[in-house]
């Protein structure tokens, strides 16, 4: 018995601790007092106190029915330091690090956050970086850590090339990926430095295209990098297997749903037998016929495309099968990640609500709705079961970004001179959504200074948004027609959607506009004008809008009709309406081709129509011809009087020119005609005249670093003999 009770454990002491406490330390342990010494629970104790990472060392011995525990502890990080990053700022490195300032400082973790930070410059283009830690020991066992850092140069992309493509070229699909060979024009872009997600996304890209050409079976089988041996340059190689083009064989839409009439979705397929294979057209009419359907009441549908190829023929039989889809409900919305925007800015963006059936098209819209506020920089929606199988829960994660906005412009045109302007905007005012903006431009010809505020939720409703401007305008119209405008008032509006296309704004303006610094030898009918008038204006518009992009369109149509209404108060009476519409049809990749149609016409009111109220046509309206080149003239003076009646048509066709895609100059050639004229000045000498005018001509416009760029080079093919023209019109212009 003596020596069985020499075996067992009857104190452990703990040597060596400074912070951490003796009863922490055998907590850790396998063996504790009343233990038999075993020298596996002595190993495990030991590997049990190297896993906590509180110790660089551990060492056990026996000292007679003693265990003793010697440890050496780890010591704390006191400051946390990167020195040498410049591209990187220290949030985001400090963001990415897995160590913090009072934790355990450990050898492992350092590597690991050396090895995080090198990943975070590679995801920037940086594969020369290096990283090296230092240790500053301090007292009382605490460490500065430092990152030093050598940010090295931007591996750019020195090379792309493709395998295997027969019917593109390499030019041609380069110009399809984000990823860009580097060269001196994109020093404000970092596409042309690696970036492995970029490359993924990038063959996604391609895919895409492929599909989108007729090429069903096409195959990017790999997208692959390779870093030259001075970790300057990367070389990207693409291998694709581009397989045969399809054509649309037979066309069909299949309902399995009771009473759904399929004759009323036909008019969404987008799809059409003997035109090539387009997966965007299959899935843009999957989307067109799933609203149709929610349109007549369907709430649960499930639109599924049923392909058969013939490779013998190149063709593939569609059919679009509409089925029942399951009865689910949406049981709950979940926002997250929106720090300063309100919950319910992004809510009232939703066209489903907790507790309607759920509708991926709506979902899909919704989500749409949400990326163009252009709050944020990233938007995710996820879906989740809920409490039963019926019940859908809606996840929406966002990260906002920077709304507000301090921006100087400088600009040179052909009308203006050269321009600046400062705007201050914000966007998402105090997180409601709300727009307020201030601006100031200066120029040769105008002076301008701008308050404007929206409100896109007015009294709490999600589709009625209301505002104000206030506007204090002087331009120079000494070449036009002898004098200087200055435009002073404000304007109230407010407008709500009719359908999911339609808008209907109304608005009240009441303006002063003076007419001064008359040319004494102007026309007397200009002299006449001179002085200061008051119009009270009430007006509306309708706007239908099934563009794809508002700001670029390629694909698509507007409506815009407007009417004015001048003489409740004030000095001015009158009715104006204007009506435009605008087309676009993409031929193919930057083949676009675009019309435009005006027309406009004012009806004085027991008053003649002011000079200031009438329209002026030429410059950027109808070109090849001056800015208030054509209308109503003074024969002697060669004034423009402006008319009462208008109409414009313009047909253009942007074109690639053969340069690189991404350097964004596209050509243009088109065609421009309208005609302004009638007056309420009289007198012997006005020339006027309804005749058609027509100018033609070609353009560049260049997407330059630095802003747009755009030169026009138009002749006057039909014109009068008292119009005014011009060959030659450019603008150029950014902000900073």
């Amino acid at each position: 018995m003596p020596p069985a009770a020499a075996q067992v454990v009857e104190a452990i002491r703990v040597e060596g601790n400074q912070r951490v406490e003796p009863e922490t330390v055998i907590s850790y342990m396998a063996i504790a007092v009343g233990d038999s010494f075993d020298e596996a629970r002595v190993d495990a104790s030991l590997k049990s106190l190297f896993a906590t990472g509180l110790f660089a060392d551990v060492a056990m011995r026996r000292e007679g029915d003693v265990l003793v525990v010697r440890v050496v502890e780890n010591p704390i990080i006191n400051r946390l330091a990167f020195e040498g990053n410049e591209r990187i700022k220290d949030e985001e490195l400090e963001a990415e690090v897995q160590l913090k300032p009072r934790t355990v400082y450990t050898r492992a973790k350092v590597q690991s956050d050396v090895a995080r930070i090198l990943e975070l410059y590679r995801r920037n283009g940086r594969f020369a970086a290096q990283v090296e830690p230092k240790v500053i020991q301090q007292e009382q066992n605490r460490v500065d850590l430092i990152f030093e850092i050598n940010e090295g140069d931007a591996t750019e992309v020195s090379r792309i090339t493709f395998v295997g493509n027969k019917v593109f070229s390499d030019s041609e699909l380069r110009g399809v990926i984000r990823t860009k060979e580097s060269a001196w024009y994109r020093f404000l872009s970092s596409d042309d430095t690696y970036d492995p997600d970029r490359l993924s996304f990038d063959r996604e890209l391609l895919r895409r295209f492929y599909l989108s050409e007729g090429y069903a079976d096409v195959a990017i089988l790999s997208a692959t990098a390779d870093l030259s041996r001075d970790r300057r340059a990367f070389f990207i190689t693409f291998t694709v297997e581009e397989g045969e083009r399809y054509q649309f064989g037979e066309v069909r839409v299949k309902s399995s749903i009771p009473d759904l009439d399929t004759t009323a979705l036909v008019p969404s397929v987008e799809t059409f037998t003997g035109e090539w294979y387009n997966a965007d057209k299959v899935e843009s009419s999957i989307q067109a016929m799933t609203d149709t359907i929610g349109d007549l009441g369907y709430a649960f549908v499930e639109v599924t495309p049923r392909v058969e190829r013939d490779t013998e023929n190149r063709t593939i039989d569609l059919v679009y099968d509409v089925e029942e889809g399951p009865r689910v409900y949406v049981e709950r919305i979940n926002i997250e990640g929106n720090v300063r925007t309100l919950d319910r800015v992004l809510r009232r963006e939703f066209k489903i609500a907790e507790g309607d059936a759920f509708s991926t098209a709506k979902l899909r819209r919704s989500e749409q709705r949400i990326r163009n506020l252009d709050f944020f920089e990233k938007v995710e929606i996820t879906t989740e079961q809920g409490t039963a199988a019926d019940r859908a829960v809606i996840n929406v994660a966002v990260e906002e970004k920077s709304t507000g906005a301090l921006t100087f412009g400088l600009g040179v045109s052909s009308f203006d001179g050269v321009l600046g302007d400062v705007t201050l905007t914000e966007r998402n005012l105090l997180g409601k959504g709300q727009d307020l903006s201030l601006s100031l431009t200066l120029s040769g010809k105008r002076q301008e200074i701008d308050l404007s505020f929206t409100e896109p939720a007015f009294l709490e409703k999600d589709n009625l948004s209301a505002g104000f401007d206030i506007f204090n305008k002087t331009t120079d119209y000494q070449d036009e027609s002898s004098y200087d405008q200055e435009s002073l008032g404000f304007g109230l509006r407010m407008g709500y959607p009719l359908t999911e296309n339609l808008r209907h704004n109304l608005r009240y303006v009441l303006r002063r506009d003076e007419i001064s610094d008359v040319d004494p030898s102007a026309s007397l009918l200009i002299r006449s004008q001179e002085g200061t008038a008051v119009s009270s204006i009430i007006g509306q518009e309708f706007f239908y809008d099934r563009l794809d992009n508002r700001i670029n369109p390629t694909e698509g149509y507007s409506v815009s009709f407007v009417q004015d209404l001048a003489g409740l108060g004030g000095d001015v009476h009158y009715l104006r309406q204007r009506m435009a519409v605008d087309g676009y049809y993409e031929f193919a990749q930057d083949w676009i081709g675009s019309l435009r149609v005006t027309d406009g016409y004012i009806f004085g009111l027991s008053d003649d129509v002011r000079i200031t109220d009438a329209f002026f046509l030429g410059g950027s309206t109808l070109r090849g011809f001056d800015s208030a080149g054509v209308g109503p003239r003074d024969r002697v003076t060669t004034d423009a009087l402006g008319g009462k009646a208008m109409w414009t048509a313009s047909a253009e066709l942007t074109y690639p020119i053969g340069l690189p895609r991404e350097l964004g100059v596209l050509g243009r050639a088109f065609v421009d005609t309208g005609a302004a004229w009638s007056t309420d000045l009289t007198g012997p000498n006005i020339a006027d005249s309804s005749t058609p005018r027509v100018g033609v001509g070609l353009g560049l416009t260049y997407v330059s670093p630095v802003g747009p760029l755009k030169v026009d080079f138009a002749y006057p093919v039909v014109r009068e003999d008292f119009d005014e023209r011009e060959y030659f019109r450019f603008s150029f212009g950014t902000s900073f």
